[in-house]
């Protein structure tokens, strides 16, 4: 064998021996000591990296918790309070209990009741629309109708309709992530408290315009009249910018100001149908005792007496 070859492949190998004695010095005197509980976390959450927990991915969310003294502030919109006490039974603390959430979608105002005005002919995005104008309506506030919500979900919970032109919620499907909150550029969708059997009552309008204006635009435009507020036994109702609010936390789904709405820009949902009026038969008329009076006696009558006593 020629030493030439001999050499090389031995000054190779030293080479590589050095390099790698070396790489492991480095590696040890540079590593970054990882908790083992974040590997174990990790795999108790659904996977999804959604976002919806604040953070860029469920890998994020496990480094906070474990570094966290707490779970108070952290929760998995997707994985829910069985995935968190999971996460809590891993680090040794409490999960936190809290009230599972549902998207909404605050705009009733479909072709029917919100009619166009123009035609945008541009780029199928409601981001792309909102930046050159205030939409196809005289209702600046509602809906652009082009899906960004739709796109921006990753469990396939939310849809366009395509009579209404509006999107519309899977409840079963939705994990609260908020994507399609943060897609919307006109803050029309909401996370609300989940109530029992689903069931929802929320102002759906964002339109701050005054009452004229707003009915104009949208026949079911929320017009400040108040009168919702003023029924609402629990105080679940504000009133600000010509716009009523219900507060999910406050409110007992009396229905109350449901039937008070003039314009049913109030919305419920999942509650069984109401119970038609039936007329009550008229309540029968006081009987009256009338007291008989004592007949009179005559003047002629007493004096003929006083005589025939004579």
């Amino acid at each position: 064998m020629n030493m030439t070859i001999v050499y090389t492949i031995v000054s190779l190998s030293a080479i590589g021996t050095l390099a790698a004695v070396i790489l492991y010095f480095v590696a040890q005197k540079f590593k970054v000591y990882e908790d083992p509980r974040i590997d174990d976390v990790e795999k108790a959450l659904p996977g999804a990296n959604c976002g919806g927990c604040g953070f860029a991915g469920c890998r994020a969310f496990a480094e906070s918790c474990v570094k966290a003294s707490d779970l108070s502030d952290l929760f998995c919109p997707v994985g829910g309070n069985d995935c968190m006490t999971g996460v809590a039974d891993i680090l040794g603390m409490e999960a936190v209990v809290q009230t599972p959430k549902v998207a909404v979608v605050r705009c009733n105002g479909g072709c029917d009741q919100r009619p166009k005005t123009n035609q945008f002919d541009g780029a199928s995005s409601c981001a792309v629309a909102a930046s050159l104008y205030s939409g196809e309506t005289g209702c600046q506030y509602g809906c652009l109708s082009h899906g960004d919500c739709v796109t921006a979900c990753d469990f396939d919970a939310i849809h366009m309709n395509p009579e209404t032109g509006l999107p519309e919620v899977i409840d079963d499907k939705c994990v609260a992530c908020g994507a399609c909150v943060d897609a919307c550029p006109k803050n029309l969708i909401e996370l609300r408290k989940k109530a029992p059997k689903d069931r929802k009552i929320y102002v759906s309008c964002r339109n701050e315009d005054k009452g004229g204006v707003a009915k104009k635009s949208c026949s079911v435009a929320c017009i400040g009249c108040s009168k919702c507020f003023k029924v609402c036994p629990f105080d679940a109702i504000t009133m600000a910018n010509n716009l009523a609010y219900i507060d999910a936390d406050k409110c007992k789904l009396c229905r109350k100001c449901v039937v008070e709405c003039p314009t049913n820009a109030i919305v419920e949902l999942n509650f069984p149908p109401r119970k038609p009026k039936t007329d009550l038969p008229p309540k029968p008329a006081a009987k009256t005792v009338e007291k008989a009076a004592a007949p009179k006696e005559s003047a002629t009558d007493s004096q003929t007496e006083n005589n025939e006593t004579k």
